[in-house]
């Protein structure tokens, strides 16, 4: 699905993820990496995730979307869409921000994993501890 004509560009994170999103109006198209979300998204969360801004707003017929993402996992890149979705609604139509900023969707969400510690097993996990 090539993007012609005028649409709206945003970028989303989440964890080590990046996704850019290019949405337009259209029937409704959902394109992932060159796949369709339904193929590219297995579990059912991961795609509700990833409509929440657009079942917020009643877009899901309205836009044919195109996003590029890459990094991370599959749930950090379902974050990263929904960031992205939710900042390109925005920019289509400001009457959009108060519904998602409600939800908590225009918000990056900055928790990444902790990094291990020297002397432990991971960043918190302590080797047993032995009394004698």
């Amino acid at each position: 699905m090539a993007m012609k004509g005028k649409g709206v560009t945003a970028i989303g994170r989440r964890k080590k993820s990046v996704a850019r999103v290019y949405l337009r109006e259209g029937k409704g198209e959902f394109v992932v990496n060159k796949t369709p979300v339904s193929d590219y998204f297995g579990r059912e969360t991961l795609k509700m995730i990833v409509n929440q801004p657009l079942v917020l707003t009643d877009g899901l017929e309205k836009f044919d979307i195109l996003v590029n993402v890459n990094g991370g996992g599959v749930s950090g890149q379902a974050g990263a869409i929904r960031h992205g979705l939710s900042r390109a609604l925005t920019l289509h139509e400001s009457e959009n921000r108060p519904v998602l900023k409600k939800e908590g969707l225009l918000t990056r969400d900055a928790r990444a994993v902790e990094r291990k510690k020297y002397g432990r097993h991971k960043a918190r996990k302590k080797p047993q501890f032995s009394k004698r």
